[in-house]
């Protein structure tokens, strides 16, 4: 108990999510009467960084800062409104489909809200659309970031629970297909019962062209999904495929990225590349020594004793990461809860590839959620919006990622059809 309250105390004091990991180990050792093991603590933490699946988190960084300093989303834009522009309510649809196609790219739903609300929502306002109503679109379509392949949050599961980044890679897929679709059918609802405006024709001749200049970004995710499915490459070499691809693109093609700007974008990666690898390395000892008590034992035989269902099981695990995702970021939560709740999934007999597809979209509910929900922020802040206006309507779409998290729950070959026939 002592643990758990030094643990939120500094959490809601603002400190680091690295420090209140590592304080809440110290406290919780002190507490078991387990001083002996703080001399471990060192070698713990520099031995949870020795994995080869962490070299993948920097080089799919690398890829998201190349292709956001290459302009990317505008032109994925163009390309989705050759698709979807001329429908009624089409400029949404353009939302959400530029969204899905960035969100193989960028791979973080907090990243992807923050450029695409500055980019649609003044656009889709200018044309009509309500303003609650375009931030609402903007941030379920960044939802789509984390699920989508490569997602940054599946190679960090991966790393902590020691699953094959490959193969959560392709789970998403499908999910990701469904969770569109229910997106695409809150949009269509929404233009029944509310008059929304209709997308303009494009001009023949532009077709082409912005299809050739706004599909090529889509090339990269497609040669990483491709390489590692071929097992011609693993998941870190396609990184380092796709980074390369991504700065070619963006010094010979779009002629948006120069020399010059290596240096700041290096910079950029390499703070966020320690901050991840850090709370890793932090949740890993926190891990440790919680498993050292037998906490995750304790914690499987009370959920056994709650219920002895795995689609009840999944339902307790949504709601205790949404509850959390409402105060950390999904990093966070991923690297904190992943350890101790693992074993008690795998108890329950599901596949740990489904349960990362499973706990990467609950911890997505939370970005969008008050009281903190950091996507939530930044489309206010960007829409000049309340939070419960934006909140009340976002709620469609919270309906919508709702029932399709219970339907990705129920039909786990949802998540593990495409994974297995790639084996």
């Amino acid at each position: 108990m002592t643990t758990l309250i030094a643990f939120f105390v500094a959490l809601l004091t603002g400190l680091p999510i690295f420090l209140t990991l590592v304080l809440g180990t110290l406290v919780f050792l002190y507490e078991m009467d387990l001083t002996m093991l703080v001399s471990s603590l060192p070698i713990q933490l520099y031995g949870s960084l020795s994995q080869n699946g962490l070299l993948a988190i920097p080089l799919f960084m690398l890829v998201g800062e190349l292709m956001n300093k290459g302009g990317l989303t505008s032109r994925l834009m163009n390309a989705a409104d050759v698709f979807v522009g001329r429908f009624k309510g089409g400029l949404a649809y353009v939302n959400l489909l530029t969204n899905a196609m960035a969100a193989s790219i960028l791979g973080s739903a907090t990243a992807q809200i923050s450029v695409m609300s500055r980019l649609m929502i003044p656009t889709m306002v200018e044309k009509g659309y309500n303003k609650e109503f375009s931030a609402a679109v903007t941030m379920a379509g960044g939802l789509l970031g984390p699920i989508i392949p490569p997602s940054m949050l599946m190679i960090i599961y991966g790393v902590v629970a020691y699953q094959p980044i490959s193969d959560l890679f392709i789970a998403g897929i499908l999910p990701g297909i469904l969770i569109i679709a229910g997106f695409a059918l809150v949009i269509f609802l929404t233009g029944v019962f509310k008059e929304l405006p209709k997308g303009e024709s494009m001009a023949h001749k532009n077709v082409k062209r912005d299809l050739i200049d706004g599909l090529l970004p889509g090339t990269i995710p497609i040669v990483v999904i491709l390489c590692i499915v071929m097992g011609v490459m693993t998941p870190t070499e396609a990184g380092a495929i796709a980074s390369v691809m991504a700065f070619l693109i963006g010094l010979l093609v779009y002629k948006t990225i120069s020399l010059r700007d290596l240096g700041e974008i290096f910079a950029s990666v390499a703070i966020n590349t320690a901050t991840i690898t850090g709370l890793i390395a932090a949740a890993s000892v926190f891990g440790w020594a919680l498993s050292f008590e037998g906490v995750p034992d304790m914690m499987v035989e009370w959920i056994t004793s709650v219920t002895e269902s795995p689609v009840a099981f999944l339902m307790l695990v949504y709601a205790m990461v949404i509850v959390l995702g409402m105060f950390l970021e999904s990093i966070a939560v991923m690297i904190v809860i992943v350890p101790i709740i693992l074993p008690a999934a795998v108890g329950f007999g599901i596949d740990p590839i489904h349960f990362g597809v499973i706990i990467s979209l609950a911890t997505l509910v939370g970005l969008v959620t008050p009281p903190v929900g950091p996507g939530l922020y930044i489309a206010m802040t960007t829409a000049n919006l309340p939070m419960m206006s934006l909140f009340r309507a976002m709620l469609p779409f919270l309906l919508a990622m709702g029932i399709s998290m219970v339907i990705i729950a129920l039909v786990p070959e949802l998540s593990l059809w495409l994974p297995g026939l790639m084996r």
